[in-house]
């Protein structure tokens, strides 16, 4: 991996480590973000409880994310806790991971097309945008949301276009989940045709619809901001439920709140 900082890790940050040597209390390890900085983790930040083989926890060669506890800059000593880091943080931490490892692909494709060595393109596009973003991916995740123009960093033009071209194919824009159910109840004889019509405008791009029985039918809205997601669950809850109230019929919508993907 290119990604590097410069420095030392603040106290509580969550950091990937490389096992390189466990002994019977100690564990030694790279930071692998901090050029190779070396952190030290006892045998009492390993796991909670007795510990009978630190091994069963640890070997060399293993990557895990660990809490940074206290930074010695003088001495250059880095304690660290890998019993302190939850399920939820070190997910977190490895998706970051996986998505600079993304953002430094598309970089060597760039790099490759252009036969320029990928080490010098790198560095030449993360000076620059580590001057406004703490990780590459970021920047090119606003990229693709039309947040951020690459043209701002100033470099040469011909590398700009190609990289903004790979961002853009590489990279997926984040959706806006919205879920909801409709409960629709018709007591005419005819109610089932009744509440198809009404449901006529459920059928759009970015909308799903799946009958749960009992009169019940769970809708999605998908679009990529909430603002979208927004209109398109405005307009069609208020068809579907005065199209069913001009028929004579009941209409609710229970709402669950959106989500990024």
């Amino acid at each position: 991996m290119l990604f590097r900082k410069e420095g030392f890790p603040e106290e509580g940050e969550l950091v990937i480590v490389t096992v390189t040597s466990v002994q019977h209390h100690t564990v030694f390890s790279t930071l692998d973000e901090y050029s190779g900085r070396t952190g030290i983790i006892h045998i009492s930040e390993i796991a909670p409880g007795r510990i009978r083989n630190i091994r069963d926890y640890v070997i060399e060669g293993k990557k895990v994310v660990c809490k940074v506890l206290r930074v010695n800059q003088e001495r250059g000593h880095i304690d660290l806790s890998l019993r302190r880091v939850n399920e939820a943080q070190r997910r977190m931490k490895n998706d970051q991971l996986k998505k600079e490892q993304l953002a430094e692909k598309i970089i060597e494709f760039v790099a490759n097309d252009l036969k320029k060595p990928v080490p010098e393109i790198y560095r030449t596009v993360a000076k620059k945008v580590m001057e406004k973003y703490p990780y590459i991916y970021a920047c090119f995740e606003d990229v693709v949301n039309g947040s951020f123009d690459l043209k701002t960093l100033g470099l040469d033009k011909t590398l700009i276009d190609k990289l903004d071209e790979a961002v853009k194919l590489r990279i997926k824009p984040p959706q806006v989940i919205i879920n909801g159910v409709f409960t629709l109840i018709s007591y005419a004889p005819d109610g089932a045709n009744r509440i198809k019509d009404a449901l006529k405008t459920v059928q759009q791009e970015g909308v799903t619809l799946k009958y749960l029985g009992g009169g019940k039918y769970k809708v999605t809205f998908i679009a990529e901001d909430f603002k979208t997601a927004e209109d398109i669950l405005e307009k069609v809850t208020e068809e579907v439920i005065s199209t069913m109230k001009k028929s004579g019929g009941e209409a609710d919508f229970a709402r669950k709140e959106g989500e990024k993907v």
